[in-house]
């Protein structure tokens, strides 16, 4: 495990798996038995539960916690002090830990500062989450979602990009030049 860098002051826990070129910044926790994949960025303070599963190149922001159940793709973005949560109705006199449900973030979503992910809500691929939002639903991919329940406010590109459609359902990124299809409801690139 000599293939990534761990500040002095991170704890990584015995069974976890991380791939070479990960960062992990100060008073981070790496838990047992969960899976960092190649030339991740763990940001400082950051809390990543057992059995959580990143892919490649996720950025983890400062201060943000990752619970089990959770599971990345690759090229995901965790923004400064977002939150994962893992029981619907929590009780501290209650033991729940049978009834932790997961939540799966599609390749390139970026969730934005302060968010809080409610569990048993899967985020889409190219998703993005405005900073603060509550998700209390799916999340389809490549859409934008705001606000306190967090609501669909329209489309994004892969490179961030609100991508507005024209009359025949077809949108251009303005960065990438990428076009995009958008048909009973769902985009895809084309």
């Amino acid at each position: 495990m000599s293939d990534f860098f761990a500040h002095e002051t991170a704890v990584i826990d015995p069974g976890c798996e991380i791939g070479a070129g990960t960062k992990i910044w100060h008073f981070s926790h790496i838990m047992p038995d969960c899976i960092l994949g190649e030339k991740c960025n763990i940001g400082q303070n950051v809390v990543i539960s057992p059995k959580v599963v990143l892919g490649k190149n996720v950025k983890v922001q400062n201060n943000v916690s990752i619970y089990e159940g959770v599971t990345c793709d690759d090229d995901v973005f965790l923004g400064p002090s977002m939150v994962f949560t893992n029981v619907i109705n929590p009780r501290s006199a209650v033991n729940r830990k049978n009834e932790y449900l997961t939540t799966h973030v599609g390749q390139g979503a970026s969730i934005g500062a302060n968010a809080t992910i409610v569990c048993g809500h899967n985020i889409g691929k190219y998703a993005f989450i405005g900073a603060g939002a509550v998700v209390t639903k799916e999340v389809p991919d490549y859409a934008l979602v705001v606000g306190n329940p967090a609501r669909q406010m329209g489309w994004m590109s892969e490179f961030g990009h609100r991508l507005n459609f024209d009359g025949e359902g077809i949108a251009v990124c303005e960065e990438s030049g990428e076009k995009y299809k958008l048909e009973n409801n769902k985009v895809s690139k084309i």
